[in-house]
């Protein structure tokens, strides 16, 4: 026996020794003290003694009462058919037949079906199929129509609004055409560029193309080249109604607007943007290089391109805020020298002062250009925009009784600021004063002899040249 041997105790194995006192075929065949149970390692094995004392109908010996044999090495896994396993070790399982893993027969399985598959769709194909490719009975499946309707402050619904308001024109006159764009406001009267139609002024044709397809003739009401916008007056409007005008003050940096037109003769083109700048000088339009039209833009990066002049652009009620008038093009990278199409910077004349010179062509054939009357130095390179300091060609530098003598300028004075808007060159001071309405009253900050003063100057105005209509 090994050192753990221990006594074994009924509790540890109840269901070999009766709970108390002498019990039938337990003990000695005398009577004497029952025999001893020890335990080694994880099994327990009789004594000596005991095996030898059994009684030839002990129940432990075989059905002839002959003893049993001797027992088993001690720590051998199982005891014999009479014997539980020892703890720890793996149950004793009857033999089984050896046969093909679970995971190998659904391997199996699937590789079949894979093979029956492919080789009943090469079947069907021997039966169905053609050498050309060719198949009879194919068909691609239609999607049901949905609804076209949009909500109306979406893009969408946006256009839908102002696009019947929208019209294209093709302009002849002598040996030139072209085509633009425009709208159709109060009256039956169309706002478009003075450069869209001016090859027509000396009796030339104007057409109008409506959106609903049906088209007619169309005469000038009165043009202005300096603020490049015209008016004209079709024959008829086929029942289409007039567009909405917005105030172009209350626009800012971001805002979302839609550009509506006919660029490259493609009529009724949307497309969309944001207003990227304000307050833009630029050089727009003009006649064969005689005239300069100055305008304070609004700067767009939707996508504005030649034959898109004329035409609105509208924010995101569906109102116009300006009329689109010039496009910032790259020359080097075409032949010739010929203008490349949008790259994101479009220009729009803001409508409010649109406004103001289509009453007054409307009203009277002819626009007024705001002045202020001063002469401006162009060799300054300082900050701001000086005034002259002498006359040159006989004109003063400041003129006389002028809107800009009568607040107090003096030649020499350097302009900083128009209602605190900075003017760091003299096209944006005249475009400027352009943009604001004869008798309007702005302030200026300027600077003399060093010190700033400011004064506040009422908007005064070109003589007006003679209507021209036609």
């Amino acid at each position: 026996m090994t050192d753990d041997t221990r006594s074994f105790n009924a509790s540890d194995r109840p269901e070999f020794l009766p709970a108390e006192g002498p019990h039938p075929g337990w003990g000695s065949p005398s009577g004497g003290p029952s025999p001893q149970y020890r335990q080694q390692g994880p099994d327990f094995v009789q004594s000596p003694d005991f095996i030898q004392s059994q009684h030839p109908t002990d129940p432990f010996g075989d059905q002839y009462g002959q003893p049993p044999g001797p027992p088993p090495p001690v720590n051998a896994y199982g005891m014999g058919p009479a014997w539980a396993p020892p703890p720890g070790a793996p149950p004793a399982r009857p033999d089984e037949r050896k046969g093909p893993r679970s995971g190998l027969m659904v391997l199996l399985a699937v590789i079949i079906a894979l093979l029956a598959g492919g080789a009943g769709a090469y079947g069907t194909y021997l039966l169905t199929g053609s050498s050309s490719g060719l198949d009879p009975n194919y068909a691609i499946p239609t999607t049901p129509a949905g609804s076209t309707a949009r909500p109306p402050e979406s893009v969408a619904g946006v256009a839908s609004r102002v696009l019947p308001s929208v019209v294209s024109l093709e302009v002849r006159g002598g040996s030139e055409s072209g085509t633009g764009s425009g709208f159709l406001i109060k009256g039956g009267y169309i706002v478009t560029n003075n450069h869209v139609v001016a090859v027509a002024s000396a009796g030339g044709e104007i057409r109008i193309k409506f959106s609903n397809r049906r088209s007619t003739t169309a005469r000038i009401v009165g043009r202005d080249p300096n603020s490049d916008i015209a008016v004209v007056k079709p024959e008829e409007t086929f029942g289409s109604p007039e567009v909405a005008l917005g105030n172009s003050d209350s626009m800012v940096v971001g805002d979302p607007v839609i550009a509506i037109g006919s660029p490259l003769g493609l009529t009724g083109t949307v497309t969309t943007g944001i207003v990227s700048s304000l307050n833009r000088p630029v050089e727009a339009g003009g006649e064969s290089g005689r005239d300069s039209a100055l305008i304070n833009a609004i700067q767009t990066d939707a996508a504005i391109n030649p034959g898109n002049s004329g035409g609105p652009l509208v924010n995101a009620a569906g109102e116009v805020i300006g009329v689109n008038s010039a496009i910032a093009t790259l020359n080097g990278g075409s032949p010739l020298g010929q203008q490349t199409g949008s790259i994101g910077l479009g220009f729009a004349i803001p409508v409010n002062q649109v406004r103001r010179i289509a009453e007054e062509l409307i009203t009277t054939g002819s626009a007024r250009t705001s002045r202020i009357g001063i002469s401006i130095d162009q060799q300054y390179q300082g900050q701001g925009v000086r005034i002259a300091a002498q006359a040159e060609r006989g004109i003063e530098p400041v003129t006389p009784d002028g809107p800009a003598d009568k607040a107090g300028l003096r030649p020499g004075d350097v302009i900083l600021e128009v209602d605190g808007q900075p003017v760091s060159d003299s096209r944006e001071l005249i475009v400027t004063i352009r943009s604001k309405a004869p008798g309007d009253k702005v302030v200026f900050k300027y600077q003399r002899a060093g010190s700033e003063r400011t004064a506040t100057v009422t908007i005064g105005a070109a003589p007006a040249p003679s209507a021209q209509p036609s």
